[in-house]
């Protein structure tokens, strides 16, 4: 089978979303542990929508659900409580590349939202066969593209960002990191 020039040109997940009951330490880990810049700090509705720099155009996004119960559980090991994963947004080109797909789902049957303007992204919200929500993504104002500027107003529009982020605007560094601890000495091969 030769690739079809009508399939989408994928560029990389634009945000892995998940979820967080304390967006504070979330910062001061995925910033001041792993080093991964904040590139965006957004409101969605009650709730804070952090996005943190993996490589250019992608990142790893937190929802800050304070009623969410924290746990610890190892990788590749079926655990009924996982919740922390909320959805994966995939990164396109262009505006137009999300509207080709979006009518792409559509000829195909699939449920398939309106594009979303979320100012620095738009989108299209779907499921997969499985019923894992997906969403499919381009930078209107690509937050990885440039110098990180907690004045602008484009991406950082959170009006009562948590200490860290304060900590950042400030003096550009953080006060404290969090330490974390495995669920046991030895890693199990689930295979």
């Amino acid at each position: 089978m030769t690739d079809n020039p009508e399939n989408p040109r994928w560029r990389g997940i634009n945000h892995l979303a998940l979820v967080t009951n304390d967006m504070d330490a979330t910062v001061r880990f995925y910033h001041g542990v792993l080093g991964m810049r904040l590139v965006t700090t957004l409101q969605a509705g009650p709730m804070r929508h952090y996005f943190f720099e993996t490589a250019p155009g992608n990142t790893v996004a937190f929802f800050e659900v304070k009623r969410s119960e924290p746990f610890t559980a190892p990788a590749g090991m079926p655990d009924k409580r996982k919740a922390q994963f909320d959805h994966l947004s995939f990164n396109l080109a262009d505006e137009e590349s999300l509207h080709d797909l979006q009518r792409r789902l559509k000829e195909a049957g699939c449920e398939v939202t309106d594009v979303v303007d979320h100012n620095v992204v738009r989108s299209i919200y779907f499921n997969d066969n499985n019923g894992i929500a997906l969403e499919a993504s381009w930078w209107v104002h690509d937050a990885t593209a440039r110098d990180t500027d907690f004045g602008d107003d484009r991406f950082f529009t959170d009006a009562d960002p948590v200490p860290a982020v304060r900590e950042l605007q400030g003096s550009g560094r953080l006060e404290w990191r969090p330490e974390t601890r495995l669920t046991s000495d030895s890693v199990v091969d689930p295979v």
